[in-house]
């Protein structure tokens, strides 16, 4: 079974015996993909930022500067929070960004530096599991 079968039979089994042999033959399959990058040094950077151009500009000089191996842009975010007092509620994009742990301090620096709010969102969760391929390629990509 492909893996593609193999997601869609976890994902929507048609009985509770498919369910539990599709889930181990996932399981299996992911094993045998096992990386050299530890999924547990790698993590997710969430920021925000007012639109696009900003997000594509900091991306562009974080990418270039192998501080992380890729941002997605994703636009159509609304937020709602507040801010000295007042109630806000502000079209925004979400960057989504891969890269290493050890690189987070200098990351979320250089952030702080390239970007226009006074207090941007910086936020890094750890990476669970990935691709053993893309997990190999994010720690390449980044120095």
């Amino acid at each position: 079974m492909d893996r593609l079968a193999l997601v869609q039979a976890v994902l929507v089994p048609s009985t509770r015996t498919e369910a539990v042999a599709a889930q181990r033959g996932y399981n299996a399959a992911m094993a045998s993909h096992e990386s050299a990058a530890q999924p547990a040094e790698l993590v997710i950077v969430f920021m925000t930022a007012p639109d696009a151009d900003v997000a594509g500009r900091i991306a562009s000089a974080l990418v270039d500067e192998r501080l992380v191996a890729c941002v997605n842009i994703l636009p159509g975010l609304r937020s709602i929070y507040r801010w000295e007092g007042e109630l806000c509620d502000e079209a925004e994009v979400l960057c989504l960004m891969k890269t290493r742990l050890d690189l987070f301090p200098a990351l979320r620096d250089r952030i702080a530096i390239l970007h226009p709010y006074q207090v941007p969102e910086i936020i890094a969760l750890p990476l669970a599991a990935g691709s053993a391929p893309y997990l190999d390629w994010v720690r390449q990509s980044t120095k």
